[in-house]
Parts: structure tokens; C-alpha cells; sequence
């Protein structure tokens, strides 16, 4: 079966969308690691399966087809070659906790079925999982204080940064934080080996192996002419240029990339954590990111007659860009926690202004978020609420944990 590709817009009708389940790699977190892990808090794994699985139910009765990254990753690696440089690429990647011990890892992995390898990999490999006879080296039998030979990735059910599609392409994305630069390995293999989109021709806006770092939490597609790009503690300006470069040299209607500096700070991670598109002229936002009277350093970058150039010009009201990019006489912005000074910073903490539009003026929402939802509804748009409680404690919501890759053009 074929998925095609194609994001025109935040707020088209979803078609098709990739969700991670949580899985075992959020049991391998320890209030030791949190912070090397990028984590607040330890999720309790049953609940947090519940509420995700609530999640993908919302959106299988709203009409949209939900794939899993651990099934897509697992049929793209339909060839023992295949299966081989997966594994490789990812004990490269590794290679700071392997400390010598490639070679058992590496046979261990391969002692899986396709599947539950993918599953293992996703989830850590502990040194102790290891059998003491296959350690034949003194550095393997000495006791080392760092449990894992392949850390747990418990980020991976934000599926939303590493890769994000952008009109009929993909930015397969440089992630910042070490913790999460080996998450876009499993999207570069789908991408590129699994029978739905190997036979495509897929533009790469980014790869994963360019210098600088964007993360899909910044990337917005906010019409078939216009992205904004959030320049946060996770994307650089740099990549955003280089990123503006290849989407202008090779795709034919997106004539804008608007990009928007937010204070890098780990509550508003991203563009997407403190600003979505609800409807064609509503959006939600945390106030917090401006300056004041309003002003911001906003950038918009066009084509200029030099292909090694950028036109770009400066901006500093958020509402007065949007309304010139998106030719729109009026719009609304919908203040997170309604703009209230306790409210405001709490719900945002919890994601109250990263909403997943799946329709015009329909979004999925953390019920947490009371404040928020209410002004939402006020303002027209139909909101459908998600339990949080658990979901919440990966400092994501609704967006970060879903990856569009194909809506309805509006």
C-alpha cells in the first residue's frame, strides 16, 4: 500500500498521521537520567498507553488512518541487508555508550525477530541484559556505572520533530539534543526502504545529516504558500536558511518561510509549544514569547535573483505577519490560559497552546488545559479533549505527538 505525501496546511483535513505507543523505553527512565533523557518526570506505563491509545481512538473516529512508526520501521527492514545497516547505522550512532562492546550488541539485536528488535532498540539495551559468558573483553567484565549499552529513547512518542512533511516533501531533521539525534534514523529508513514510500519521489527539504539542528515542533505549514519556522533552543536560524534554500529551489508554490524567534527556554521548546493554527484566521498563543508592546523579531525569507541568496526582511508585530502572509483582513489570537498570569504559564507548561487541528475549527486537546479549551470554544472552534495526566509528563501535547502525513488541501 502506497501513503502519499502531502501537508498544504495546519488545519486541512487529516487523512493519514504516524503516532509512536509508548513503550518500554519509558520504564527505562530513573530520576538519575531525567535530565540526560530530557525528562520532567517518569511516566506510569499502563496509563500512559491508555491515554495515548484514547488519543489514536479520537482520531480513527474522526476518519483518520493512523500508522505506527515501530510497525513502519519494522516492515521497511523487509531484507536481511536492510536489516543489517539498520542496525550498523544505529551502533554508529551509539557508539558513546558501547565503549568497545560493538560486536555483542550487535549480535545480541540480531538474535530478534525484525520486530521485537526494532521494539529493543526503541526501548534500551542494558549491559545487564547481556549474558556474562559472551563478555570476552576486560573493559566488558569490569563494572561500569552507566547501565545501558543503547539508551532508551522515551521521547520517541513525539513523532512530530523528527521528520515533518512540507507540502509534497519531507525535512528529515538534524535533532538537537543528544538524547534524540538517532530518532530520525528510524523516518530516513521508512522514507527511503519501506514498499509505501521507497517507490515515490519524495523531495528532502533537510537530512539528518546537515550541520545544523531543526526539529519539527518548529516547522508549520501555514498555507500552500507560507511556513513559519520557529528559531528556538532546538532549530537554528542557519538551518532555517538552508532549509528556505532547497524548499524554493525545488518546490513551485511555497513562496514565504516566516521565521519567528521565541525565548530559548525549555518551556517554550518550540514554535508549536507557545503558537498552532486552530482555523483560517484563529490561532492560540502563549503572550509570553513577546516582547514589549507586542514586538518580536520576526524575519520573512523570499526568493531573490541570486540562488545563493535569501530576500529577507524584518517584521516585529506577530498579527500584523500574519495578516500580510496570509492576506487576511482580521484574525484572532487565543490566549493560552486566557492570558491570565497563574493560569497562562501553568496550562502552556501543559501544552495548552500546542493544539493538533484535524479540521478547520476542530482540535485535539489535553483535558488538563480547562482554561484554554473554554476560550477555544468561545471562539467558535469544536474541541475534542484527551486525558493528560501522563501524556503531559513528556512536556508534549496533541501536535508533538503526531506526525501529519497527508491532510485534505482547504
Amino acid at each position: 500500500m502506497k501513503y502519499p505525501i502531502q501537508v498544504n496546511s495546519e488545519i486541512g483535513e487529516l487523512k493519514t498521521v504516524i503516532l509512536h505507543r509508548p513503550g518500554k523505553e519509558v520504564e527505562n527512565l530513573t530520576p538519575k537520567y531525567l535530565e540526560r533523557l530530557l525528562f520532567d518526570d517518569i511516566p506510569y506505563l499502563p496509563a500512559i498507553q491508555r491515554e495515548h491509545d484514547s488519543f489514536a481512538e479520537v482520531l480513527r473516529q474522526r476518519g483518520v488512518e493512523v500508522l505506527y512508526l515501530e510497525n513502519l520501521v519494522a516492515e521497511a527492514l523487509h531484507s536481511y541487508e536492510l536489516r543489517t545497516e539498520f542496525i550498523g547505522q544505529l551502533l554508529k550512532e551509539s557508539r558513546r555508550n558501547l565503549n568497545g562492546s560493538r560486536a555483542i550488541v550487535e549480535e545480541y539485536l540480531n538474535g530478534f525477530s525484525v520486530e521485537e528488535m526494532v521494539k529493543k532498540v526503541m526501548a534500551g539495551v542494558l549491559k545487564s541484559e547481556i549474558e556474562q559468558e559472551k563478555k570476552v573483553h576486560l573493559h566488558e567484565l569490569m563494572e561500569d556505572y552507566y547501565p545501558f549499552f543503547l539508551d532508551p529513547m522515551p521521547n520517541l512518542y513525539f513523532t512530530r520533530d523528527p521528520a515533518a512533511v512540507i507540502g509534497n516533501g519531507i525535512s528529515l531533521n538534524k535533532m538537537c539534543e543528544g538524547a534524540r539525534k538517532r530518532e530520525s534514523l528510524f523516518m530516513d529508513f521508512i522514507i527511503k526502504h519501506h514498499p509505501g514510500f521507497s517507490e515515490q519521489d519524495i523531495p528532502h527539504w533537510y537530512d539528518r545529516d546537515e550541520s545544523y539542528p531543526i526539529e519539527g515542533g518548529d516547522e508549520l505549514v501555514l498555507s500552500p504558500e507560507v511556513i513559519a519556522i520557529g528559531v528556538s533552543a532546538r532549530t537554528s536560524a542557519l538551518a532555517v536558511e538552508k532549509l528556505a534554500r532547497k524548499i524554493f529551489s525545488r518546490n513551485s508554490t511555497i513562496r514565504k518561510v516566516v521565521a519567528v524567534e521565541i525565548p530559548k527556554l525549555r518551556a517554550y521548546m518550540h514554535l508549536d509549544t507557545v503558537f498552532t493554527m486552530v482555523d483560517h484566521d484563529k490561532f492560540t498563543i502563549h503572550h509570553g514569547i513577546e516582547g514589549p508592546n507586542g514586538r518580536m523579531k520576526i524575519y520573512i525569507l523570499e526568493k531573490s535573483g541570486d540562488p545563493d541568496r535569501l530576500a529577507i526582511s524584518e517584521r516585529s508585530n506577530l498579527t500584523d505577519t500574519l495578516k500580510e502572509v496570509l492576506k487576511l483582513q482580521e484574525l484572532v489570537l487565543i490566549p493560552c490560559g486566557g492570558g491570565h498570569e497563574i493560569a497562562a504559564p501553568r496550562e502552556q507548561w501543559n501544552d495548552g497552546s500546542n493544539t493538533l487541528a484535524i479540521a478547520p475549527g476542530v482540535v485535539v486537546t489535553y483535558d488538563r488545559n480547562y482554561v484554554s479549551n473554554d476560550l477555544l470554544r468561545k471562539n467558535g472552534i469544536e474541541v475534542i479533549e484527551i486525558p493528560s495526566s501522563e501524556l503531559s509528563r513528556g512536556r508534549g501535547g496533541p501536535r508533538c505527538m503526531s506526525m501529519p502525513i497527508y491532510r485534505n488541501d482547504i
